[in-house]
C-alpha cells in the first residue's frame, strides 16, 4: 500500500457529513489537554503527524460502528471506517468546535497581547480549564467567551479555524473583539482601528489556511479486506511500533562522550534510592532535573541541549536532589505518581536541593518555601499550559531566594518575585466543586486528594493511617455511593466525593446510604472515634449523616438526595479550601482546627 494525501478540510468534511465512522471496538476518547494542545501545535507548525489507517466500506459495513464524539449523526452512506487515528481526528474535530465542557483552546499571537500575564511563545497553543458555578450555571472563567478579553490576551479561539464557510462568525467575533470607535473619533484613531482589525483578520485567515490545507496522510485497506485481516492490521499498528525515545538516544550520546553507561548509573541510582521512581519514570526525572541544573528547560528540548559530559560529572548532585525531592514529597503526603497533581514540580524541587543544606535553620527556611511553592502549584492554573517554561521561570526565581541573591537596589529576592506567587491567584471554591475524580489525571482533582492524603486519610474501619507503605492497598471510594447517585441521575465521580480507604472496607460499605454505614460503625466503636476517622478525610459529618431515604417515593428521594449531596459537597469544598489556605503558607494541618473555622 502507498500513503495517500488528504488535508484537514477533506477529513473535516467527511466527519461533518457522517461519511467516516469508528468501529465500536475502538476505545473512546483518551487524550488529555496536553496531548490535544500538542496536536494543534503540530498542525499550525505544519509538522508531520503520522499515518492514519482506514478501511474502505463497500455495500455494507463490516463492523458495527459509531460516530466520532460530537460529530453529527446523518443518514448519509458511510464510506470509511477509521481503524487508527481516532484520537487525532476526534481531538481536531472537537478543538475546531471548542466543544469540550471543561477546556477551551486558543492560539496565542504575541503581537496582540496587551495583557502580559505570561510571555508565551508566538503562535503557540493555549488551553484554559473551565468550571461551572452551580448557583448561576455560568462557565468560568467568563473571559474565555468574551472576544475582547481574549484578544487583549493575544488569544484567538480555535473554533474560528474550522475549515468551512464561517465568515459571518468571524466577523461577529471581530466586531465584539474590536468595538468600532465612536462617530466623532479622529481619523488617526479610525485608521488605527481598521489597521488592527485587518491585522487580526489576516492572522485568522492565515491560521485557517494552515489548518485547512494541513496534510494528514492515510493508508487505506480496500473494502474486500477480510475482517480478520483488518483486525490484525489494527492490532499491529497500535501495539508493535516502539520508536526510540529521547532517553534512548541520550544514553548513546553519554556512552560516546563519557564511555559510561547511563543505564548502569540509572540502575545504581534506583538500587540506592528505590523510592524516587514512585513519582515518575526514573529516566524522565534524570533528564528533566539534569537539564534544569544546567540552566535548560526541563523538557525534551532542554535534554537535547544540555552538556552530557557535565550531566555525568554532576551525577552526585543530581542523585542527592532526586532523593531529597522524594523524601520531601513523602513528608507532604504525596506518595506516588498516581496521587501527584502535576509532575512539573518534580525537577524544580530536585534541582533546588542543590543549594539547600542537609540540616539547620537554613534547610528549614528553604523547605518552608518549597512547601508554599508545592501547594500553590496544585491550586493555581500555573502549570496548565507551557508547564516546562513556567517551571523554568519559577525555578530561577526560587533559586535566587534560596541562594540569597539581591536585586540591583540591594533588596533581597522574595516570593513576590516568583511568577507562581506574583501572577497566579488561588482557584475559587466553585472549581473545587467541579474537580474531577482523582483517578483521572487532572491537577485539581488530584490536588483535592493530596490535601486529604496530607491529613492521613485514616481508614474508616481500622483507623490505619495512610502512608507510602499502605497507599497501594487503598481504594477510591465514593462517599455518597455511585449506585445511589446514579439512580437519581447525579454525577458521582467528583473529587469531593472521594475517600481513599482499604479495599476490604470499601467492599463492606458497598452501596449503603451514608447514614446506614455511619450507624454500623457506631455499633462497635464510639462516636468520637468515627468522627476522628471521617475528619481525617475532611468529610463533613452532619451533612453526610442526613440519609434516611427509606420509605420515600422515587421523586422525593431524588429531591432529598440532590439537596443532601449538594450540601455535603459545599461543606467539604469549604473545608478543603480552608486547608489549602494553610498549606500555601507552609502551615501544618489540624482537622479539628479546620472544622472549627468552617
Amino acid at each position: 500500500m502507498e500513503a495517500r494525501n488528504r488535508n484537514i478540510r477533506d477529513w473535516y468534511g467527511k466527519v461533518q457529513r457522517g461519511e467516516i465512522k469508528l468501529p465500536r471496538f475502538q476505545r473512546f476518547e483518551a487524550w488529555d489537554q496536553h496531548r490535544i494542545a500538542s496536536l494543534i501545535q503540530t498542525v499550525i507548525q505544519n509538522l508531520p503527524l503520522g499515518i492514519t489507517l482506514i478501511l474502505e466500506v463497500g455495500e455494507a459495513e463490516q463492523f458495527i460502528s459509531r460516530y466520532l464524539k460530537t460529530a453529527p449523526e446523518t443518514p448519509n452512506k458511510v464510506y470509511e471506517h477509521l481503524l487508527d487515528g481516532q484520537q487525532r481526528l476526534t481531538a481536531l474535530w472537537r478543538a475546531l468546535h471548542n466543544n469540550y465542557t471543561w477546556t477551551t483552546y486558543f492560539i496565542y499571537v504575541q503581537a496582540f497581547d496587551n495583557y502580559n500575564e505570561d510571555k508565551s511563545r508566538d503562535l503557540s497553543v493555549h488551553w484554559k480549564g473551565r468550571y461551572i458555578k452551580q448557583r448561576t450555571g455560568e462557565r468560568f472563567p467568563l473571559w474565555c467567551d468574551k472576544p475582547d478579553k481574549c484578544l487583549q490576551r493575544g488569544l484567538i479561539p480555535t473554533h474560528l479555524l474550522r475549515p468551512e464557510d464561517i465568515q459571518s462568525d468571524i466577523d461577529d467575533w471581530l466586531n465584539k473583539a474590536l468595538p468600532k470607535p465612536s462617530a466623532d473619533s479622529g481619523m488617526d484613531e479610525l485608521q488605527r482601528y481598521f489597521e488592527l482589525r485587518q491585522r487580526v483578520s489576516d492572522q485568522i485567515k492565515d491560521l485557517r489556511a494552515i489548518v485547512a490545507n494541513y496534510n494528514l496522510p492515510y493508508l487505506a485497506l480496500p473494502a474486500h479486506t477480510d475482517k480478520a485481516v483488518a483486525l490484525n492490521v489494527f492490532i499491529n499498528m497500535n501495539t508493535n511500533s516502539k520508536p526510540l525515545s529521547t532517553y534512548d538516544i541520550i544514553v548513546a550520546e553519554v556512552e560516546s562522550v563519557m564511555e559510561r553507561s547511563l543505564h548502569d548509573l540509572e540502575t545504581e541510582l534506583h538500587q540506592r534510592h528505590p523510592h524516587i521512581a514512585r513519582y515518575a519514570p526514573l529516566s524522565d526525572l534524570i533528564l528533566t532535573t539534569a537539564a534544569l541544573l544546567q540552566g535548560d528547560l526541563p523538557n525534551q528540548k532542554g535534554a537535547w541541549n544540555m552538556d552530557k559530559k557535565r550531566m555525568v560529572e554532576d551525577w552526585d548532585t543530581l542523585e542527592r536532589g532526586l532523593d531529597r525531592m522524594a523524601e520531601f514529597l513523602n513528608n507532604e503526603g504525596i506518595y506516588d505518581a498516581q496521587r501527584l497533581p502535576t509532575n512539573a514540580v518534580l525537577a524544580v524541587i530536585a534541582s533546588l536541593y542543590a543549594n539547600i543544606p542537609d540540616a539547620g535553620d537554613k534547610r528549614g527556611r528553604d523547605e518552608l518555601l518549597l512547601k508554599q511553592y508545592l501547594w500553590r502549584a496544585f491550586f493555581t492554573d500555573r502549570y496548565e499550559n507551557s508547564a516546562p517554561t513556567h517551571a523554568f521561570a519559577d525555578f530561577n526565581a526560587l533559586k535566587k531566594i534560596i541562594t540569597n541573591r539581591t536585586k540591583e537596589d540591594t533588596t533581597p529576592y522574595s516570593i513576590n518575585d516568583v511568577p507562581i506567587f506574583a501572577n497566579h491567584s488561588l482557584v475559587e471554591v466553585e472549581e473545587i466543586l467541579t474537580a474531577e475524580w482523582p483517578k483521572r489525571a487532572t491537577i485539581r482533582g488530584r490536588g483535592v486528594l493530596a490535601v486529604l492524603c496530607r491529613l492521613g486519610a485514616l481508614d474508616f474501619a481500622t483507623g490505619e493511617r495512610l502512608d507510602s507503605r499502605t497507599i497501594e492497598n487503598r481504594h477510591y471510594h465514593h462517599v455518597y455511593p455511585d449506585a445511589l447517585l446514579k439512580e437519581a441521575g447525579i454525577p458521582s465521580f467528583l473529587a469531593l466525593n472521594c475517600a481513599l480507604i482499604k479495599d476490604n472496607t470499601n467492599l463492606t460499605i458497598g452501596r449503603k446510604d451514608p447514614l446506614k454505614y455511619l450507624k454500623d460503625r457506631y455499633m462497635w466503636t464510639s462516636e468520637a472515634i468515627v468522627q476522628e476517622r471521617l475528619q481525617a478525610h475532611l468529610i463533613p459529618i452532619s451533612e453526610l449523616a442526613n440519609g434516611g431515604y427509606e420509605g420515600l417515593s422515587d421523586e422525593e428521594k431524588t429531591v432529598k438526595l440532590k439537596q443532601d449531596f449538594d450540601a455535603f459537597l459545599r461543606k467539604r469544598a469549604d473545608l478543603v479550601m480552608a486547608a489549602v489556605n494553610k498549606l500555601i503558607h507552609g502551615r501544618q494541618l489540624s482537622p479539628s482546627e479546620l472544622y472549627s473555622e468552617v
